[in-house]
């Protein structure tokens, strides 16, 4: 399984491993080549050194956490003096797109490494009927205009965070012959997800993994 992320893989977090688990994403594909041990994707989930006074939740702003959320990352906070929300945002917006691009290119090893069993079989049955039917995905994250964490809870020392990311993304689908058969890259649509990442507070292994997703309208 490859380490997510799933996150500000765009500051520097892509030298940190990344964990994470997609649910049910299967509209945004594409397809791969293979990856050696030494070229797994770097984790952008890991907490950093830890903060002498990390900042409480409602220090960072209603941007970055829903009021709902604010006392699930507070009971985060509290066991885990080394995670950080602004750290984790940016790591998880470069989550976003590894994951999607490793699931729209079909790299299969990326996707065990990044998700948990259940996601990467979930997306690898997508990659094979994809597949089956002969079509390649050449989608594209253009940008995400937002990433919110929307729900947090601490249960049983597993930690859980939810992160609404509001995306635009340009799809297009081709066939064997390079036939465009659905989307187009001249307009992206604009797409709203529900990713959920999840660590076992204590473990040894300080990666977070992405254990759901779901779209909203």
């Amino acid at each position: 399984m490859y380490v997510i992320v799933i996150l500000a893989l765009v500051a520097g977090f892509l030298a940190l491993r990344l964990y994470s688990v997609l649910g049910k994403r299967t509209g945004h594909e594409q397809q791969p080549a293979a990856v050696q041990p030494d070229e797994r994707p770097s984790s952008v989930l890991q907490p950093r050194a830890a903060s002498a006074n990390p900042a409480p939740a409602a220090a960072l702003g209603e941007s970055l956490i829903a009021p709902e959320a604010e006392n699930g990352i507070r009971a985060i906070i509290a066991a885990d003096r080394q995670f950080d929300v602004g750290q984790f945002l940016a790591g998880a917006q470069g989550a976003y797109g590894m994951i999607l691009d490793a699931f729209w290119t079909g790299k299969r090893d990326d996707l065990r490494w990044l998700c948990d069993a259940d996601v990467a079989e979930s997306f690898e049955h997508a990659i094979d009927e994809r597949d089956a039917q002969g079509h390649v995905l050449g989608n594209k994250l253009i940008r995400i205009e937002n990433a919110q964490i929307v729900e947090a809870d601490l249960r049983n020392n597993q930690a859980h965070i939810t992160v609404r990311f509001d995306a635009d993304i340009a799809a297009v689908t081709r066939d064997k012959d390079g036939t465009v058969v659905g989307g187009t890259m001249t307009d992206a649509v604009t797409t709203h997800d529900l990713w959920t990442f999840s660590r076992s507070i204590g473990n040894a292994d300080p990666n977070w993994k992405l254990s759901a997703t779901d779209e909203v309208e």
